[in-house]
């Protein structure tokens, strides 16, 4: 039988080991495996939004406990950082014997520019069923002002009168 690859069967088995490398190494599927076996820095994947009045920072941090989960404001950059602890080393977990340990557990960080300053001190973060969501109100100084304007020929008249003449 003719191969229909000038170099032959050989050459699709390692173009198909470079795809799988290169999936296994940057992409995680779908969340269940991540590079270095669920350890290591992992990043956190965010949604941010912004009003005239505020900022808002949503993050999924299952398997996480709110006390475990630091969350930082420093030169209008918000850095959330936290482990997620592995089910081997629960109670349960620790004299089972473990098939399948596909679930992501580590130390994650993740910082994010905000769009404008915020007054870090009036903010607020709630949790619930694994997700955060930070309220970061606008900073009173970087909100639109409206700016007066006199007219040219009024400004002149009042100071014309103030003069005496």
């Amino acid at each position: 039988m003719v191969s229909q690859f000038p170099f032959g069967s050989d050459f699709v088995l390692l173009r198909d080991a470079m795809n799988q490398l290169l999936q296994e190494s940057f992409v995680p599927s779908g969340g269940a495996r991540w590079p270095n076996g669920g350890s290591g820095v992992r990043p956190l994947a965010l949604d941010v939004y912004g009003t005239p009045d505020e900022v808002a920072v949503i993050a999924a941090v299952p398997g996480i406990n709110p006390d475990d989960l630091e969350i930082t404001y420093a030169q209008n950059t918000l850095t959330l950082s936290g482990s997620v602890p592995t089910a081997a080393e629960s109670e349960q977990g620790k004299n089972a014997t473990w098939y399948v340990r596909e679930l992501w557990h580590g130390r994650f960080r993740r910082s994010v520019t905000l769009p404008y300053e915020v007054d870090a001190s009036q903010a607020e973060a709630a949790f619930e069923h694994g997700m955060v969501r930070i309220t970061l109100p606008r900073a009173e100084w970087t909100k639109p002002q409206k700016i007066a304007i006199t007219a040219g020929g009024a400004q002149r008249e009042a100071i014309g009168a103030g003069s005496g003449s």
